[in-house]
């Protein structure tokens, strides 16, 4: 799974719809995650920490409400946004779903180019430097389609891992990112880089943002990590 693919869970009891919903995202660019019921979607989302969950309502053992219902009360996950699949199709059901949390509700049968297209306007609200959206913070701007960053009129060269790491911070300026966290973003869950590293890329990226003058945008949390502002 590469860093710079937005993540999915799909959630979905019936294989079938399963792997078409998956097939769909892999095309789409999405890094696709699968379960085929609650408990395993609740484990996969401390595991992936995806950046969309599309998931069924009616699983066996525990529903996706009530999946919703968990994920929604937690601090480090009611961000991840949340696509609702049901065959219910009365307004008290759409209600329901909607008011446990869920960002968006879709009745089956569904078209999956409409589903694509809701996929991709929750993930822009979430990571639009991942769906190729333009980012400004102040002087600073990220093109995430051309690859390229501006401060003032002046481009910067910024390495890979520098370009994303910048794109995570614009994407939530003011929050504080722990180094384990932008190890997540940046680097991916299955390689392993020391903690330290982010640091030293995070110098590099502080001397390309300050190359053509300017003042350091970045700021360090003593025991907490880095944020933009």
């Amino acid at each position: 799974m590469s860093a710079d693919q937005p993540r999915v869970l799909v959630v979905e009891d019936e294989p079938a719809q399963r792997e078409v919903l998956a097939y769909n995202l892999e095309a789409e660019g999405f890094a696709v995650s699968r379960a085929q019921d609650g408990e395993e979607a609740l484990m996969l989302v401390d595991e992936v920490g995806p950046d969309i969950i599309v998931l069924d309502w009616m699983m066996p053992h525990l529903s996706g409400i009530e999946v919703c219902r968990r994920l929604k009360v937690r601090t480090d996950t009611r961000g991840i946004p949340i696509i609702m699949l049901s065959a219910r199709s009365e307004e008290v059901d759409r209600v329901r779903g909607l008011e446990t949390g869920a960002d968006d509700y879709v009745i089956k049968p569904y078209s999956v180019i409409e589903l694509m297209a809701r996929v991709r306007a929750q993930l822009r609200r979430v990571r639009p430097a991942a769906a190729g959206e333009r980012l400004e913070y102040e002087d600073i701007v990220l093109d995430a389609t051309s690859h390229r960053v501006n401060r003032g009129p002046a481009e910067l060269k910024l390495g890979p891992t520098e370009f994303r790491l910048l794109s995570t911070f614009m994407e939530k300026p003011g929050r504080v990112f722990s180094r384990e966290q932008l190890l997540d973003r940046v680097w991916g869950r299955d390689i392993y880089v020391d903690t330290r590293t982010v640091d030293v890329h995070i110098g590099r990226l502080r001397k390309a943002l300050t190359q053509h003058g300017g003042s350091d945008p970045l700021r360090t949390v003593r025991g907490a990590g880095y944020a933009l502002g």
